[in-house]
């Protein structure tokens, strides 16, 4: 016998086997209760102040991009080029599925056509001139059907369109450096939030001290980099399909268009050493009138905070030696 207690549901069960339909159930529920706060909070404030109340978590976990229990396949796309990517995905899936099946049908028929029994006297044919034609023009075909939305989709996730913002992220050992050039040169350091300090709701190995706030359908420039004598990381998050390694002494840029607002998670892709699968990305991403409500509120906590950036860097140091 089990018994759960998550937020505010509390129930006995039986069997092991229940435990994720009781925790979906309870997601659920939970989801609803944020809606309706939501919608409380947005009559009451009224719409001077409901942005602010999405940035302070209000809105922001309704919808939340993250990896789930029993997840087949990929997250919800959050952006154009993660919806191409699908896309891509799904049409790719489709001729796989044929071609496998139109080979085993092959594969089986000359198994039971061609078998002694039935075929004691073999043929010695060693050409077929419509056959050849067809096994080579085929194949070609398909393959201008795959180039076509994969050489769209590698041109659009290549040449960035003209950016509205721009934000800077710095691999280091091991957590994430942030830059906003566009806003006053404003920096922090965004480090994962260790398990015992996790408050209820929060995500194991993806929740984080500071995370990236931007505004949605806003395109978002991310130049990614490591630390001149740091190793490689990588910069990914999947709900935006965006992946890019960060290289020491060298700079990459890629770029994302949020449609939705919500929390997006993501985490470093690249081996990058012991504490490699402890440098997770948050990037919330919320209202212009709550961006700039979170501006104000970020000036402020990070221009007095270098020395805590500097204990943190002290403590990544000495556990990379």
């Amino acid at each position: 016998m089990y018994r759960l207690t998550l937020g505010a549901a509390t129930r006995e069960v039986a069997d092991q086997r229940n435990l994720p339909v009781f925790i979906q159930s309870v997601r659920a529920i939970d989801y609803r209760e944020r809606v309706h706060h939501v919608m409380t909070a947005r009559n009451a404030l009224g719409p001077g102040l409901a942005g602010l109340a999405a940035w302070v978590g209000l809105v922001g976990t309704a919808s939340a991009a993250a990896p789930t229990l029993w997840q087949m396949g990929f997250q919800p796309a959050a952006t154009p080029i993660m919806r191409e990517l699908t896309n891509l995905h799904n049409l790719l899936l489709v001729i796989i599925t044929l071609i496998t099946l139109f080979v085993l049908g092959l594969l089986i028929y000359v198994v039971w056509r061609f078998g002694e029994k039935r075929n004691p006297t073999p043929s010695k044919t060693s050409h077929n001139t419509v056959i050849e034609i067809l096994w080579t023009v085929v194949p070609v075909l398909i393959l201008v059907v795959i180039a076509v939305p994969s050489f769209a989709l590698l041109y659009h996730q290549d040449v960035i369109p003209k950016a509205d913002m721009t934000i800077k992220a710095t691999g280091h050992q091991w957590y994430w450096e942030y830059q906003y050039p566009d806003h006053g040169e404003l920096t922090f350091d965004s480090n994962i939030v260790e398990v015992a300090d996790l408050k209820p709701g929060q995500k194991r190995l993806l929740e984080v001290d500071n995370r990236i706030v931007v505004p949605v359908n806003k395109t978002v420039r991310v130049i990614v980099t490591a630390a001149p004598d740091g190793v490689l990381h990588a910069w990914a998050i999947p709900a935006f399909g965006v992946k890019i390694d960060a290289v020491p002494g060298r700079l990459n840029e890629t770029w994302f268009r949020a449609e939705r607002e919500g929390v997006y998670y993501g985490q470093c892709s690249e081996l990058c050493g012991v504490r490699h699968g402890f440098m997770p990305i948050r990037v919330d991403v919320v209202s212009d009138r709550a961006f700039q409500a979170w501006l104000v509120k970020a000036r402020k906590e990070h221009a007095a905070a270098p020395a805590e950036n500097t204990e943190m860097v002290a403590t990544n140091a000495a556990t990379a030696r």
